[in-house]
């Protein structure tokens, strides 16, 4: 005999059960219609190992407790048992996922925390300023069952603007896949984005579906459209036209639904020209093509920018938080950033490493030495005496730094007394090579 079992007392019967939940056993024998289910009550005594009223609960691997019932019919209590087992098994593994549920997010919120960031989402900053016509056609193309070109350089931001038209539209509780079509072998592209059924070539041991089929029902991203070979340029147009496509090896005419979002930093219209990229297929890409502003062209955003990848690096490296100078600021704006978004991110954890939890060093990160600024060439004045515009701006600013006393920002600013933002007018300072500590009052 076993003791310390729950034992259920289900009226002319009585129901022991060996496991943790005998209330679950209860609604389980209750769902299967056993009835005699009045006055339950829980009661302890010794579970019996055998015997005409004794049932072991049992799934395909284990043994998941016990079952006696007193005076029973043997047809009510397999019923029972068999319900009893079910529900046990269900709860088993449904406590399994669960387990695996809270594992998975507790991974989860451990990565973001290394990555400084608070959701899966990217942040998108500059949406009000700098991407603010971006953001216009965004939201005018989100609702839109149309193909969608975006334009930009390496590191501008393409993926997140995808995604933003993908969060925006009908099919945003779709999945949102990223294929980069320039790191695929051009022997494989057809393959990766139509699948391939088995036995197709050598190697292909089973059907794989391609990434179309993999994003049904929501969006793919086609990153660097413009390294597709011709034969898969071709399958491309085809699917945009009919909206159909067929696996590599196989005969059968698939549906595709999923929009279709191509992004390249190459120029399409040169290609077309060279014969490298086909005509017909830049009409059917160009559609909508939304064209992403370089970094140097938003020194508006470059505040807010540099702040957001700071705090994050300073989560992701475990150090206290950080500001920025307004030294550093100046370094970043007058900086060309020819890998944009992607390599202001990589500096700014640069500097972060360099400092060593005291400080930012923007100027190492950069390669700088202290003072030295990227700088254009000072304007000149044109040949027959007459002052060019880039001249006569510097000078402008400089009487408006004169009065200010080198002061930027706020209400009695440069920026403010000239109408314009901080930091459009640093950027052009920058590019003219205005000095502002030589307006600073008092000894240098």
């Amino acid at each position: 005999m076993r003791t310390d079992r729950a034992i259920i007392g289900l009226g002319f019967w009585r129901a022991c059960f060996a496991a943790d939940e005998p209330e679950g056993a209860v609604r389980a024998i209750a769902a299967a219609s056993c009835g005699g289910l009045e006055g339950l009550e829980l009661l302890h005594g010794d579970l019996p190992e055998t015997g005409p009223g004794v049932r072991t609960l049992r799934d395909r691997e284990r043994t998941l407790g016990t079952l006696v019932c007193a005076n029973a019919d043997p047809g009510l209590l397999d019923a029972a048992a068999e319900a009893l087992a079910r529900f046990l098994s269900l709860h088993t593994t449904i406590e399994s996922l669960r387990t695996h549920r809270l594992a998975a997010e507790a991974e989860r919120a451990a990565a973001l925390r290394r990555l400084g960031r608070e959701g899966l989402t990217p942040r998108l900053i500059g949406q009000d300023r700098g991407l603010r016509g971006v953001m216009e056609r965004v939201s005018m193309v989100a609702g839109a069952e149309l193909p969608v070109l975006i334009l930009g350089e390496t590191g501008s931001g393409k993926e997140v603007i995808a995604r933003s038209i993908h969060d925006a539209s009908a099919r945003s509780a779709g999945p949102f896949i990223r294929v980069n079509c320039g790191a695929i072998p051009a022997e494989l592209i057809d393959s990766q984005l139509f699948g391939h059924e088995r036995g197709s070539f050598t190697g292909a041991t089973e059907t794989r579906r391609g990434w179309f089929e993999r994003a049904e029902g929501g969006t793919l991203l086609l990153d660097e459209v413009g390294e597709l070979t011709p034969a898969a340029q071709v399958r491309l147009l085809r699917v945009l036209q009919d909206g159909s496509f067929e696996r590599v090896g196989g005969q059968a005419h698939l549906r595709c639904d999923c929009r279709v979002i191509a992004a390249t930093h190459r120029d399409l219209p040169g290609l077309v020209q060279e014969g490298r990229f086909r005509q017909d297929l830049w009409y059917r890409l160009a559609v909508f093509p939304i064209v992403i502003p370089p970094l140097r062209e938003r020194a508006e955003d470059m505040r807010e920018l540099a702040e957001h990848f700071t705090e994050r690096a300073c989560v992701r490296f475990g150090m206290p938080p950080l500001r920025l100078t307004e030294r550093d600021l100046d370094l970043l704006c007058a900086y060309r950033w020819p890998g944009n978004i992607r390599e202001l991110a990589a500096v700014i954890d640069r500097a972060v490493l360099l400092g060593k939890g005291g400080g930012i060093e923007v100027a190492r990160a950069l390669g700088m030495t202290s003072g030295h600024l990227q700088s254009e060439p000072e304007p000149r004045t044109h040949r027959d005496g007459f002052e060019t515009l880039d001249h006569a701006m510097r000078r402008h600013i400089e009487s408006a730094l004169s009065v200010t006393g080198g002061r930027i920002e706020g209400d009695r600013g440069a920026a403010d007394l000239l109408g314009i933002n901080p930091q459009t007018l640093r950027a052009r300072m920058r590019k003219l090579g205005v000095d502002w500590t030589r307006f600073r009052p008092g000894p240098r």
